[in-house]
């Protein structure tokens, strides 16, 4: 693994956001759902996250998750992501989302 200095994690800019709407992506070449959240004062941003194993639509909204949004928007397939979902793969390689154990205000930053 290669250290990093402080400086280059400051650099990131991973954020809380709460998912307002979940939609199915069809045309994603592996299991995936086109996510909305709302970053407050960063403004509401669309990606699309591989987390269709372990979650329904119906419960990740009002979910708070972490997101990583100053990198630039990636063209996936036909679908431009302005965020990267945060998470974890588990034993079977499903995604674990990291998600908030306590509501922070929107667009707060991890410190």
């Amino acid at each position: 693994m290669e250290e990093i200095t402080w400086n280059d994690f400051e650099k990131v800019e991973l954020c809380a956001g709460t998912i307002l709407e979940v939609l199915d992506y069809p045309e994603a070449r592996k299991p995936a759902y086109k996510v909305k959240v709302d970053f407050g004062e960063l403004g509401i941003k669309m990606s699309s996250a591989q987390i269709t194993a372990l979650y329904t639509k119906e419960e990740l909204v009002g979910q708070q998750i972490v997101g990583v949004v100053n990198f630039p928007k990636k063209q996936i397939g036909k679908f431009m992501s302005e965020f990267l979902v945060t998470g974890f793969a588990d034993e079977s390689g499903n995604i674990v989302l990291t998600t908030l154990n306590r509501k922070v205000p929107n667009g707060s930053k991890m410190i």
